[in-house]
């Protein structure tokens, strides 16, 4: 008995030790394999292109922002509590209307006050003056009244003012985009009440480049085309910033009319200048930037490799964009599949 135990214990033993190798065995293969595998996928699949010296029309597009036209936050001339309001987001006011009235209690106590006061200096004068074509005061006394009479009409004036103050009055035409407090709310002079913003026009702001900016002037006619508007819209130029913003950019607005209110401010639009005459410029496809074009970051290719590469860019010609600084034509720059590459990656180019 004890015999048969001792060979079932050995048997189990070996079975187990077969068990251990066959695995161990396997495990070798299974990682050659994936070995192999990880060696044929180390190369990203992309696509290139070469960069081009090419001849551009005097045409160029710059992409910005539209702004409105006016926008101000409507706020207290006077401290208190905001006892109406008579707009809500979406309402549009007219530049002189009352949006909202605070309590003047107060203010109208200071009023009947002042206006008591002007009332009593009044009469004092009245009596004064009588007294004086009798000797009854002296000419120094006459003047004191007259002064009183002077300085309590003023204080009533400034009373009747900080009455008027407790309407609160809409200085621009627009839309009230924003309300910042409810009725009730005791506020502080100049505390905000309602943003308007004015989009019957809107300004489209775009950042020039410096060697275009000089060929452009206050007045000229622009093509815009919004990014949620089919066509594009006629604008002109309305200003041209005298220094540059960063980047030997400078900004540059064109105001285009809005009168359905189509186009909203924050929204995404394109400005068409024209220039005289064409050149040959050294370009490459927009779509071989990293990220934005603003970032100024390619992938080029060397010896099948993709070096992140840092230019400097210039005039955008809507698919294509000018290259100033940081490439030569010839060059071999990605164009697809930049989001697997990241610095001196080796790369496979697809047909």
């Amino acid at each position: 008995m004890k015999k048969n135990t001792i060979i079932s214990i050995l048997a189990i033993l070996g079975i187990a030790v077969a068990f251990y190798f066959i695995l161990q065995n396997n495990k070798k293969k299974n990682e050659e394999k994936v070995a192999v595998v990880a060696e044929k996928n180390t190369n990203v699949a992309v696509r290139t292109t070469l960069v081009k010296q090419e001849e551009i029309s005097g045409e160029f597009m710059v992409n910005g922002t539209f702004l409105p036209n006016r926008q101000a936050q409507i706020s207290a001339e006077m401290g208190g509590q905001l006892i109406s309001l008579n707009v809500r987001e979406g309402s549009y006011v007219r530049a002189g209307q009352s949006i909202g009235r605070l309590a003047g209690e107060k203010v109208n106590v200071n009023v009947s006050g002042a206006k008591a006061n002007l009332d009593n200096a009044v009469m004092a004068l009245d009596r004064y003056e009588q007294a004086y074509k009798t000797g009854g005061v002296t000419a120094l006394q006459l003047d004191q009244a007259r002064l009183q009479v002077k300085n309590a009409r003023t204080q009533l004036q400034s009373a009747n003012l900080q009455s008027g103050d407790t309407n609160v009055i809409s200085k621009v035409s627009g839309i009230v985009n924003q309300k910042f407090v409810e009725v009730g709310t005791v506020l502080n002079p100049g505390t905000p009440i309602v943003e308007v913003v004015d989009i019957s026009s809107v300004k489209l702001k775009v950042d020039v480049d410096q060697s275009l900016v000089s060929q452009l002037s206050v007045g000229n006619s622009v093509k815009v085309q919004p990014d949620v508007i089919e066509g594009a819209l006629d604008g002109r130029i309305t200003f041209i910033a005298p220094a540059a913003s960063g980047a030997l950019k400078f900004p540059v607005e064109i105001t285009v009319p809005n009168s359905f209110n189509k186009l909203k401010a924050g929204m995404y639009g394109t400005a068409v200048f024209s220039r005289s005459g064409s050149g040959s410029v050294l370009t490459i496809p927009r779509e071989a930037f990293v990220g934005s074009v603003s970032d100024n970051t390619v992938f080029v290719v060397r010896n099948n490799v993709a070096y992140l590469t840092k230019i400097q860019s210039g005039v955008n010609y809507g698919d294509r964009v000018e290259v100033i600084s940081g490439l030569k034509a010839g060059d071999e720059v990605v164009t697809s599949g930049q989001i697997n590459l990241t610095d001196k990656t080796p790369i496979r180019k697809l047909k």
